[in-house]
């Protein structure tokens, strides 16, 4: 038996014998409605499913089997997990339907595998026989299916192990002949400006000079104007009185 399973079974097989009490209160709803949900109304609902959550948290396995009260989302669960099966094996949930279905939906019960003799499957189950937890040995005929813990780990396993063997992305190192040129504003927190390559720094720099130089004021011939002699614009037809100064 895997380790999950042998571990479920140990906290169940201290547990057999309980009976609920009156009002069907189980210590297990009890526990349900406080820790798993906040909701009164599991302290009386039907516990086979309520006493496997329990019974998986006190072994410390509640990741892989589940903690649930509504058998037939249990079961789909596992079938998400990718941990259903057909075939009963010790530690396994087992879910029944009293109608002999084979629908997930029409789950009804469930318990756990503790042995398998032959076509007999022996388990542990809660809320049998109308108050009792205790060993049952059942035939396949109303069984659903299995849903298995140790399979749960094990895809849990190899997922985690599929995300670590991802390589992370590495940039690219930057071209020998460019440079980066990186501005920032006052508090040094954001860029003004992204990394320019070589010739675009370059450009910038000449482009820079170029203004500097056009705007810086160039002193005047002997410190005074100069007016440019122009032909008398009354002498053209239409023409309007204009002068330059340079």
């Amino acid at each position: 038996m895997d380790r999950i399973g042998d571990d479920l079974l140990k906290v169940m097989v201290a547990e057999l014998g309980y009976r609920e009490g009156a009002g069907q209160r189980t210590k297990f709803g009890e526990w349900y409605s406080t820790h798993v949900v906040q909701d009164t109304q599991y302290r009386t609902a039907p516990w086979c499913d309520m006493f496997i959550a329990w019974a998986a948290e006190r072994a410390g396995v509640e990741e892989y089997v589940g903690q649930f009260a509504w058998t037939p989302s249990h079961a789909r669960w596992f079938e998400t997990q990718g941990a259903w099966s057909s075939t009963p094996e010790p530690g396994a949930l087992v879910f029944f339907d009293w109608s002999g279905g084979k629908n997930i939906k029409g789950v009804d019960h469930v318990g756990v595998v503790e042995r398998v003799d032959g076509g007999t499957i022996h388990t542990i189950e809660a809320n049998v026989d109308r108050v009792w937890l205790k060993r049952k040995a059942r035939d396949e005929s109303k069984v659903v299916g299995y849903g298995l813990p140790r399979k749960v780990a094990e895809n849990l396993t190899l997922g985690a192990e599929d995300t670590a063997e991802t390589p992370a992305e590495v940039a690219p190192a930057p071209a020998a002949e460019s440079v980066s040129l990186v501005l920032y504003d006052p508090e040094g927190t954001f860029p003004l400006l992204d990394p320019l390559p070589l010739t675009t720094l370059i450009a910038f720099v000449l482009g820079w000079t170029f203004l500097i130089a056009k705007w810086h004021p160039r002193p005047p011939a002997s410190g005074r104007h100069r007016r440019r002699r122009e032909r008398d614009p009354r002498s053209r037809p239409g023409a309007r009185h204009s002068s330059r100064v340079d």
